[in-house]
C-alpha cells in the first residue's frame, strides 16, 4: 500500500516538497520561537493569502507575485523590531489582519477563484507543481548551507544579539536571511498545509525539542527530526484516511508535543 501511494505523481512531488520545506520550517523555528519573535509564521502567511488573493484576481502567478511581496513584509517587520518603532507582537497583528482583510475583500469581490484561494488557505497536495518543487530543492540546500557554515554565528545571534554584533558578528545581515528564508518557507508551505496551519509546522517542532533538550545543537537536531516525522505521518494519513494534509501534520505535531511534555515533566 506505501508503494502505491508513492507511484503517484503527485505524491512524489508532495513528499519532496514537503521534507524540504519541514527541514527547513524546523531549522528557523527554533532560531525564531528562541527570539520570541514565534508568530511570524502567522503574521506572513495571512500576507501572503492577500497577496496570492490579489495575484489571482489580476491575472498574476501567485507564486512569483507572493514571494516577493511576503519577503518586503518580513523585512519591513524586522525593521520595525529593530527601531522599536511597534513591537513585534504588535507589529505582526498589524500587518496580518490588514492583510488577512484584504485577501477576504478581493475574494469577495472576484467570481471564479474561490478553488485556488481554498487550497492556499486550507492547503492541499494536488497543489503541489514542479515549479513548487524546485523552489523547495532550492530553498532546502540554502537553508542547511546556511545553518552548517554560519552556525556559531546563528547561534549567537540568536541568545545575544548585543554580544555578538560587539564582537564583529554582521547580525543585521543574519536576521535578515533568516527574515527572507522564513517568508519564502510560509509561501511554499502554503500550498500544502495553508495559510491558516503553516505557522505550526515552525513552532511545535521548536517547542517540543526544547522539553527535553538543554542546548541550541540538541534542540536543533530533534527539532527537525519531529518535524519530518510529523510530514511523514501526516502525508501517510491524509492519503489512507483521506483527511486534510496540513490538518494531519499539525496533530501529529500536537501528539508529539503532548508526549514529549510527559517526557519533560517525568525527567523534572
Amino acid at each position: 500500500m506505501i508503494l502505491e501511494m508513492l507511484s503517484y505523481p503527485f505524491i512524489q512531488r508532495a513528499l519532496i516538497a514537503g521534507l524540504l520545506i519541514s527541514l527547513c520550517a524546523a531549522l528557523l523555528g527554533v532560531s525564531l520561537v528562541l527570539k520570541r519573535y514565534a508568530m511570524i509564521g502567522d503574521g506572513l502567511s495571512h500576507v501572503g493569502f492577500g497577496a496570492l488573493a490579489v495575484a489571482t484576481a489580476v491575472g498574476l502567478s501567485p507564486l512569483w507575485f507572493t514571494i516577493p511581496v511576503v519577503i518586503v513584509a518580513a523585512v519591513l517587520l524586522l525593521r520595525l523590531n529593530e527601531t522599536n518603532a511597534i513591537r513585534g507582537d504588535g507589529a505582526i497583528a498589524v500587518l496580518s489582519t490588514g492583510s488577512l482583510a484584504l485577501g477576504v475583500m478581493v475574494v469577495s469581490l472576484t467570481s471564479g477563484m474561490n478553488t485556488d484561494v481554498t487550497n492556499y488557505l486550507f492547503g492541499s497536495i494536488l497543489a503541489m507543481s514542479r515549479e513548487d518543487l524546485m523552489l523547495s530543492i532550492v530553498l532546502g540546500t540554502v537553508c542547511f548551507l546556511l545553518f552548517l557554515l554560519c552556525y556559531h554565528r546563528i547561534f549567537g545571534v540568536t541568545f545575544d544579539e548585543t554580544f555578538a554584533r560587539a564582537t564583529g558578528v554582521r547580525a543585521g545581515v543574519y536576521n535578515l536571511l533568516l527574515a527572507v528564508l522564513t517568508a519564502i518557507t510560509v509561501v511554499l508551505g502554503m500550498r500544502m498545509m495553508g495559510a491558516l496551519l503553516i505557522s505550526a509546522c515552525m513552532i511545535f517542532p521548536a517547542l517540543t525539542a526544547m522539553r527535553v533538550c538543554k542546548t541550541f545543537r540538541g534542540v536543533t537536531i530533534l527539532a527537525v527530526i519531529l518535524s519530518l516525522l510529523s510530514f511523514l505521518i501526516g502525508l501517510t494519513l491524509s492519503y489512507f484516511f483521506a483527511v486534510p494534509t496540513g490538518a494531519g501534520i499539525v496533530l501529529v505535531s500536537v501528539g508529539f508535543f503532548i508526549l514529549f511534555s510527559g517526557i519533560g515533566a517525568l525527567r523534572k
